[in-house]
């Protein structure tokens, strides 16, 4: 059984960073692609950025510059390290594992395991 649990989220001030993580158990975090998404009430899902596993990566333009995602295949943990952030980026932000296919993507269609969300706050 696939689990994903985020954490890390919170508020803080426009300009500065948040370190969001998410741990995985049930299956190698390498072997497929993974992802962060957003939603901010109102407002559709948004991929905000993905890893293979070969490593490739690739982000939304509105975060490119900013945000990176990395992963530590020892211990099975996704991370999104956010900096000069805005208070549009306040969102929900949930992790998103693909067991469907290998490839990176920002399509929430292409994941089927989901954590259940950290809420990121950011004010001005």
């Amino acid at each position: 059984q696939v689990q994903l649990v985020e954490s890390g989220g919170g508020s803080v001030q426009a300009a500065g960073s948040l370190r969001l993580s998410c741990a995985a158990s049930g299956y190698p975090l390498r072997t497929y692609s993974m992802g962060w998404f957003r939603q901010a009430p109102g407002k559709e899902r948004e991929g905000v950025a993905c890893i293979d596993s070969d490593g490739h990566t690739s982000y939304a333009d509105s975060v490119k510059g900013r945000f990176t995602i990395s992963r530590d295949n020892a211990k099975n943990t996704l991370y999104l390290q956010m900096n000069s952030l805005k208070p549009e980026d306040s969102a929900m932000y949930y992790c998103a594992a693909s067991t469907l296919s290998s490839f990176c993507t920002r399509s929430q269609y292409n994941y089927n395991y989901w954590g259940p969300g950290t809420q990121v706050t950011v004010s001005s």
